[in-house]
């Protein structure tokens, strides 16, 4: 059996003279002409055969009926625009991944890779976010992340992306002409995320020594030791081509494997969705 529903153009018109009070403030805020309107709400009072309105010079006031219509109607017209809204983005959340990542691993190790993701995976759009510590993603509601540390996040999956191997760096103008070189005549840059760094490349705790400046990310530390501030462990990933070409060097021992390593982290919540499946897919193949 039909229905007896009238136009929706017509209980538009008639919702939006009920907000505004006035036919051509109803005009304008649907884009119409004011004919337009006068005519949608002539038709919805023929509809429903009774008048709806009482024209009082340039105003319309309202009948007791078109009060009780109103404010039925009103939500239902809200709520079939927003779930209309919903619908027309249907799948669209699977298609914006949220990445992510310590500053330096990734402007030295997953973004220059990345074009092979966004060549594989055309339709998912990378939205990516930087940070240091798992609550820094967890505020930035990230759908995956790369993480330092040994792999058990709670509530978390963890992939190894990356093993790491530390080495204590520095500028070789400040050894140059040294015939002894002492690393404890120089001034220890520190990581505020990696209190840790020299006891574990050290092999012990030497206790107290020269402490340096203290940094958030490897980015800064390594442009400090370049410029001579200190002697600092650094990931051999990130200052390979620095002793390569010579701008940094390493005569205090050589690199020392990490405990930890670098993860691909994200919710068990997360990990069915096409998007999360597709990334961790194609990270953990070019690893």
């Amino acid at each position: 059996m039909k229905r007896k529903l009238p136009s929706l153009i017509a209980l538009e018109c008639f919702e939006a003279v009920m907000r505004s009070g006035q036919v051509t403030r109803a005009a304008e805020s649907l884009n119409l002409t004011q004919s337009a309107v006068s005519r949608q709400i002539g038709n919805l009072e023929d509809y429903v055969r009774q008048p709806l309105f009482r024209r009082e010079r340039k105003r319309l006031i309202p009948t007791d009926a078109a009060l009780q219509y109103n404010t039925a109607i009103a939500p239902l017209l809200a709520n079939i625009e927003s779930e209309t809204l919903r619908l027309m983005t249907w799948g669209a959340d699977d298609r914006v991944l949220t990445l992510g990542l310590l500053p330096t691993f990734g402007s030295h190790w997953l973004i220059p890779r990345l074009g092979g993701f966004t060549q594989a995976f055309p339709d998912i759009q990378l939205n990516i976010v930087t940070g240091l510590t798992p609550q820094d993603f967890a505020a930035a509601n990230t759908d995956v992340s790369v993480q330092y540390g040994n792999g058990d996040w709670p509530g978390m999956v963890g992939h190894k992306i990356v093993e790491e191997e530390i080495v204590a760096v520095i500028s070789p103008g400040l050894v140059a002409g040294e015939s002894h070189i002492e690393i404890d005549n120089y001034d220890r840059l520190q990581m505020t995320t990696r209190p840790y760094a020299w006891s574990e490349w050290l092999g012990h705790d030497d206790g107290p020594v020269r402490g340096g400046a203290q940094f958030e990310n490897f980015t800064m530390m390594i442009e400090a030791v370049r410029s001579g501030l200190g002697v600092a462990v650094l990931p051999l990933m990130y200052i390979a081509r620095d002793l390569a070409a010579g701008r940094l060097v390493a005569p205090f021992g050589e690199a020392v494997k990490s405990t930890n390593a670098y993860y691909l982290v994200y919710s068990e919540t997360h990990a069915h969705t096409k998007k999360v499946q597709s990334f961790r897919d194609w990270l953990l193949h070019i690893r």
